[in-house]
């Protein structure tokens, strides 16, 4: 009897202030979408950030034929190992014969670019230095002085590319959690001015409900259910938001980034696995706004 009674009050009180609950619904929306947004780009940074351990390293890669010939690296790489551990700024370095720079090469690739891993073959790639610097603002001092060194290939300072990817998914993140914020602040002072005007409506009833014993928690539970379901509703709008915004903005801005295999791809189950925590955050919010502004304004 009293689920059924909570359950009318509910509807009607959603009914009655149509163009109120609509409102917060949508300003929710926005608010939980940029939220969403902002925890997604967080996510594709971390996932991305395992292809760039190196930010302050080079990959120094020696010549194919030197690789084939000498993969124990004692003779002719074995030179190349010493002038490389006596280049100033390197603090430190590492070794992989052409066999550990291809299985790290498929490892990395295999789940993004696949096309890629099974059209390279396992002698494509040659033997690997990584050398750690001790200041990465000597980084092209650096890249001069192993760019005499005979015998090495390539050398692969991703520093500054790698910087310029995530200064712009951070760029991102940052603008999306500042309106996210904005957004909070109005969805919240917009709940408030809804449980008031609702509270207010319905004074006569909540006070004779008062008057034969009702408890205030019973009195209170209807409004802010309304609250809750109303951001339940905005969560849900902003979930289907985000998804809509992932296949119309997202993979085409990100498209070149995702080929060039820059950034981990955002995918429909990255947005699903936030989705609960928008649903969440949207109702608890919603209902310790509502309480409290019962409490805190409204007298019954």
């Amino acid at each position: 009897m009293a689920a059924r009674f909570i359950a009318s009050e509910v509807g009607q009180g959603l009914r009655r202030n149509l163009s109120m609950t609509l409102a917060m619904i949508i300003t929710t929306a926005v608010a939980l979408a940029m939220l969403g947004g902002g925890l997604l780009v967080v996510m594709t940074a971390s996932a991305s950030q395992d292809k760039y351990d190196y930010l302050n390293e080079f990959r120094v890669y020696v010549d194919r034929s030197i690789s084939r010939e000498d993969p124990d690296c004692t003779a002719a790489c074995g030179e190349i190992r010493a002038r490389l551990e006596a280049t100033d700024g390197v603090a430190s370095l590492e070794y992989k014969n052409p066999q550990e720079t291809y299985e790290e090469f498929t490892e990395l690739f295999a789940s993004t670019d696949p096309v890629l891993v099974e059209s390279t073959s396992p002698d494509a790639l040659g033997s690997r230095f990584t050398l750690t610097l001790d200041d990465p603002t000597r980084a092209e001092a650096v890249a001069e002085d192993l760019a005499t060194v005979e015998g090495i290939e390539i050398v692969q300072g991703q520093g500054e590319l790698v910087e310029r990817v995530f200064s712009v998914l951070h760029g991102i993140r940052n603008a999306a959690f500042a309106v996210a914020v904005i957004q909070l602040v109005a969805t919240v002072l917009l709940i408030a001015n809804m449980t008031q005007i609702a509270a207010f409506t319905r004074r006569t009833a909540v006070g004779i409900m008062r008057l034969v014993g009702a408890s205030r928690w019973y009195t209170e539970l209807p409004f802010v259910l309304e609250a809750v379901i109303a951001a339940v509703a905005g969560a849900l709008l902003a979930v289907g938001g985000l998804f809509a915004a992932k296949s119309v903005f997202l993979d085409r801005v990100l498209a070149e980034a995702y080929r060039a295999n820059l950034v981990e791809r955002i995918t429909a189950q990255d947005i699903l696995l936030i989705a609960p925590v928008l649903v969440v955050a949207g109702a608890v919010v919603s209902a310790i706004t509502a309480w409290l502004t019962l409490r805190l304004t409204v007298r019954h």
